[in-house]
């Protein structure tokens, strides 16, 4: 996923007087600047792209932003996002139109311009650099459904829902939920650890242009896959490709505590090459957490790669449509198609530690 510069929008629209339209376009001319210019990691711009610290630092980060967003909300908002940390509600989130399934927390387009700018730095605390990118590019791609469009279905970065599960805290547990349309993601926080499952990504359209380059969300999860499979030789082809046809996610939203036989090849008789991939490509997922945090988490998952499976339905040239799980004693990953290349939903869970349920255990 090569990175962009951050470009949350909003579809409101009024008529002015012609001086003020002109105001407004020298102020979007200085905010493409402000956009460019914070790709580049300098200036207050850029805040909100640059990775948290590690440790413990990471932790004192997120719960600063996060109170610091909750002071911005009246009593009524605080209501609405802050939800007691083993709240029934916790796994009421889904990748759907927020028109068919309804969100926990306030909507971005809820918020004022200030309490907006709050509410994507407790993100961007709590995730890396290129995974609150990667979130930013899937709202923008969200965005290409609105152009010309009516909107009943209320796609686009202003139906982007944040809630809290427990007051954020340096040592007790506590929860960011962030999501919308094709979007869910859970980051629990645990002390110094940090817990990505379960978690959605997806994108419609697969691909977009952004200030004159294209951006594609899941360019990684797409390309890397199709870099493993092509690196097998003809019998582990044969042991992971299950079908000539790719199939939908098993283990999606609402399905919190199902559990499925692994399939495909076993990942012991990988050599290093393969196992260096294969690694990768888990890393798509894994590297949305801080960089500490998703450390740990690939070094425990490599500890298990003998006892990893590797699944594929759907022909091994890219640019096909094609569905593969990687699966594992703490790890199931789901990448599916929605008819076609440029609709897709990904799925990461951990059967051992969703919610962070075994940091949490009493």
């Amino acid at each position: 996923m090569s990175e962009q510069p951050l470009c949350v929008t909003s579809h409101e629209t009024t008529g002015r007087p012609r001086l003020a339209r002109l105001s407004i376009a020298l102020a979007s001319v200085l905010l493409i600047g402000l956009s460019v210019y914070a790709s580049r990691e300098t200036g207050p711009a850029a805040a909100r792209t640059t990775a948290p610290r590690a440790g413990g630092d990471t932790t004192a980060n997120a719960v600063a932003k996060a109170n610091a967003f909750l002071e911005l909300l009246d009593e009524g908002q605080r209501g609405k996002v802050l939800y007691d940390y083993k709240s029934a509600k916790k796994p009421s989130w889904s990748n759907l139109p927020v028109t068919m399934v309804p969100r926990n927390g306030l909507a971005l387009g809820e918020l004022s311009k200030g309490q907006r700018a709050a509410a994507l730095d407790i993100i961007a605390a709590m995730l890396s650099k290129q995974g609150f990118q990667k979130v930013i590019d899937i709202m923008n791609a969200d965005d290409q459904l609105v152009k010309g469009k009516d909107n009943k279905m209320r796609f686009g970065a202003d139906n982007f829902y944040l809630a809290l599960f427990g007051k954020p805290s340096p040592t007790e547990p506590w929860m960011l939920q962030f999501g919308g349309h094709h979007l869910g993601i859970n980051v629990t926080v645990v002390g110094n650890n940090s817990v990505l499952t379960p978690t959605h990504t997806g994108t419609q359209p697969d691909s977009f242009t952004r200030a004159g380059k294209t951006v594609r969300p899941l360019g990684p999860e797409n390309d890397l896959a199709f870099k493993l499979v092509n690196m097998l030789d003809a019998q582990q082809q044969k042991q992971a490709v299950l079908g000539a046809k790719p199939m939908n996610l098993v283990l999606g939203p609402g399905q919190d505590g199902k559990t499925i036989p692994p399939e495909g090849l076993k990942c012991a008789g990988l050599n290093e090459a393969q196992r260096a991939a294969l690694l990768e490509l888990i890393g798509a997922w894994v590297n949305i957490l801080p960089e500490d945090s998703a450390a740990g988490r690939l070094a425990a998952l490599k500890a298990k790669l003998d006892d990893t499976y590797f699944a594929w339905y759907g022909p091994t040239t890219n640019g096909s449509a094609v569905y593969y799980r990687i699966q594992g004693p703490t790890l199931v990953i789901e990448y599916a198609p929605q008819g076609g290349t440029s609709h897709v939903h990904t799925i990461i869970r951990d059967p051992s530690n969703d919610y962070a349920a075994e940091l949490t255990k009493r």
